[in-house]
């Protein structure tokens, strides 16, 4: 029996928080996607990694270094075209305090 990591209600919240509309068929597939992911990720959980230095990268990475060039910005109202909420020309959030 295959062990579900994720449901599909879980899918459908991270969905509408990520403004994303699914319908059934893809729910069903990204759910079952992203439990493949899941169990994977807990296999190699399992692997002894005792000794294995932690790295990066599996191949060496140097920095491709360019010079800092200022360019055309993206102008106020498309950038908050797809926002949910804006007030003043800015994004508008919802107050958060822990």
């Amino acid at each position: 029996m295959e062990k579900i990591k994720i449901s599909q209600d879980e899918v459908t919240h991270v969905a509408h928080l990520a403004r994303l509309e699914f319908g059934e068929e893809e729910k069903e597939k990204f759910t079952s996607q992203l439990n493949d992911i899941l169990r994977y990720m807990d296999k190699l959980g399992e692997v002894d990694t005792t000794g294995v230095e932690p790295m990066t990268h599996a191949i060496a990475q140097k920095n491709a270094f360019r010079m800092d060039v200022v360019g055309a910005s993206l102008p106020p109202e498309l950038s908050l075209a797809n926002a949910p909420e804006s007030r003043g020309g800015c994004f508008q959030v919802p107050k958060v305090i822990e």
